[in-house]
């Protein structure tokens, strides 16, 4: 699973990153830490409009979903699990007809020294927190609203070893995959082949922050949330 993410950077440089426009730039803000529970503005660029940023609700709508509130009550669609993507009622024809790449620069996991204790937060980036993507897929709701659901998987050895209660991990997509996470073109076997192979070739670092992140009532978007702290033991928490 994965609930919160980051991007923090300049919206000039995510354009110049990734080659395509914001839409609506005056609702782009950057942010430290974005939790999924309050169904926030992702920026997404979809397949059929991959030369375009959208801001996308996090929560995929399924297209019967008459009352937001009551759909969102019952379920949770933050995450979209990829080896049911193409069998589940709620996923399969977003996942062949609306594809799209989430764009962050970070992740934040639960990592638990002792399953039976509180878990430690742990925000997962690349070097340099460079800008990247997740798999997504989406549905247009109404007119200029969007929601998106991010794609997990089974935790390779590394995001294993950091969250390793549930063991999964976001599909965060290498580069040279993009394009094909956004083929309209792919059929079921082709979608099936870029889950499995899509994820990102360069290696992800970890950190331990602060067990505030999820604490209620606080702001949580601020760079602190972002700095190594020690592992709430008085010790360095373990680097990944």
């Amino acid at each position: 699973m994965c609930y919160e993410t980051s991007l923090s950077k300049k919206l000039k440089s995510i354009e110049k990153h990734t080659g395509a426009v914001m839409r609506y730039p005056e609702v782009y803000e950057p942010w430290y830490h974005l939790s999924g529970f309050t169904h926030p503005n992702m920026f997404c660029i979809p397949m059929d409009e991959p030369d375009t940023i959208l801001p996308m609700e996090w929560g995929l709508l399924a297209p019967w979903a008459d009352d937001i509130l009551k759909f969102r009550k019952k379920y949770n669609t933050l995450n979209a699990k990829a080896e049911t993507l193409l069998t589940s009622n709620m996923y399969k024809e977003a996942s062949r007809e609306r594809r799209c790449l989430i764009l962050a620069d970070g992740f934040f996991e639960p990592h638990y020294e002792k399953m039976s204790g509180p878990a430690t937060p742990y925000y997962c980036y690349l070097e340099d927190r460079k800008l990247f993507s997740f798999a997504g897929i989406y549905n247009k709701y109404d007119e200029d609203y969007w929601t998106v659901s991010l794609i997990t998987r089974e935790a390779n050895d590394f995001f294993a070893e950091i969250h390793n209660k549930k063991k999964r991990m976001p599909l965060a997509v290498d580069a040279n995959f993009e394009g094909e996470w956004l083929d309209p073109d792919l059929n079921d076997n082709g979608i099936e082949e870029v889950l499995a192979t899509c994820f990102m070739r360069e290696p992800f670092k970890a950190h331990p922050v602060s067990r505030d992140l999820y604490k209620r009532g606080i702001d949580t978007n601020t760079a602190e949330f972002l700095q190594p702290v020690d592992d709430g033991a008085g010790e360095q928490g373990k680097l990944f």
